[in-house]
């Protein structure tokens, strides 16, 4: 199976570079000063690189939510109860959730997937893939298998692939699990310092400090019980000494099910050209798994937004991204990739339908 998955990353082809550069040209030859519309400038140049087209298109977008439990939510590492997973998928599936309404707006597909919810789930409009009833508790025992982690991941891979056929021009991906800051927290700290994690009989003060450091409130915990959630996430590192250098390793032993389909999707939209829009925390440590998977998915993803959730600020740093809002938002759901996606909308139809001084009969300011 994990050799499936390799082959999978080995066909995602390079971005066009050329294109880009085209792109680059034919925006200094538009009715404005050079370089005025600033970053909506770069991310057109990165669209077309990633497209293919001097002139891309983002629309229509699509947005698949994943939904999976987490077992070491039985620590009390969240404010919500593990229910509340379920719940909350009926409630996307019923169109009451915030990413339902910003995929309204920005009139996206909308896929909502089970890929490990702890309890059974059917329901008209989801779709399930689930790998397992929800993931082991990591503070006792990995997460998962690799052979269960490599499924998430193809998972992810065939419901992008499905949504491409539809036609999207574009993907957001989100989540729903109830203790997912969690293990996304284990899993950036493993990224972050695997070598020093690994390679030392006892953790010592400054790994300790620095897993602490990508460890935030998630849902709104008080904290006490964030300081609790940290020593949770500093014991199960120190059990399972994850390799950094190695995803599936870090993924199957403190990772979760959703994070996988995240990371599968993204990889999906690598290999097809399509531009990624990463939300928050979660989504951004999914992205850097799909990175460590394959080094070109980097390429095709933008950032939303910035989370207040503080381990966001160092994943988008490992990324080397820039996001394009900073509203103080931490739902996840994909919510602030939804929010952003009318900026990326925006540099498209900039550079696809505005005027070219020569068109316009504008005078340009050569030699002025």
């Amino acid at each position: 199976m994990q050799a499936s998955l390799n082959h999978y990353c080995l066909s995602i082809p390079p971005v066009d570079r050329q294109a880009g550069q085209e792109a680059a040209r034919y925006l200094d030859t538009l009715t404005k000063p050079k370089g005025s519309l600033g970053r909506l400038e770069a991310i057109a140049v990165q669209l077309a690189t990633i497209t293919g087209q001097v002139k891309p298109r983002v629309s229509p977008p699509g947005i698949i939510v994943f939904a999976a439990d987490h077992g070491v939510a039985e620590e009390g590492v969240s404010a919500y109860p593990q229910e509340v997973t379920a719940q909350m998928v009926r409630n996307f599936l019923q169109g009451g959730a915030a990413i339902n309404v910003f995929a309204r707006q920005i009139g996206a597909l909308l896929e909502v997937v089970d890929v490990g919810v702890a309890q059974p789930l059917e329901a008209s409009g989801l779709v399930s893939r689930k790998v397992r009833y929800g993931t082991a508790n990591f503070l006792k025992e990995p997460a998962m298998s690799q052979e269960e982690a490599v499924a998430a991941v193809e998972a992810g891979i065939e419901r992008a692939e499905a949504l491409i056929k539809r036609g999207i021009k574009s993907l957001i991906v989100g989540e729903m699990g109830i203790g997912n800051t969690t293990a996304s927290s284990a899993m950036l700290a493993a990224f972050l310092c695997g070598e020093k994690i690994r390679g030392s009989a006892e953790l010592d003060t400054e790994v300790i400090g620095q897993i602490q450091g990508v460890v935030g409130p998630g849902t709104g915990l008080e904290q006490e019980r964030v300081n609790h959630k940290r020593s949770v996430i500093v014991r199960a590192l120190a059990l399972h000494r994850p390799d950094g250098n190695k995803p599936l390793d870090v993924l199957s032993k403190v990772g979760g099910l959703e994070i996988a389909g995240m990371a599968g999707a993204m990889l999906a939209a690598a290999k097809h050209r399509i531009p990624v829009i990463v939300d928050g925390f979660i989504c951004t440590v999914a992205a850097l798994l799909a990175v460590k998977l394959c080094p070109r998915v980097s390429d095709v993803l933008l950032a939303g937004h910035r989370s207040q959730e503080p381990g966001h600020q160092v994943a988008l740093s490992l990324l080397d991204k820039e996001p394009l809002l900073d509203l103080g938002m931490r739902l996840g759901e994909g919510s602030g990739a939804a929010v952003a996606f009318p900026l990326v909308e925006a540099a498209c139809r900039m550079i696809g339908e505005m005027a070219t001084f020569q068109s316009a009969g504008v005078t340009d300011g050569e030699g002025a």
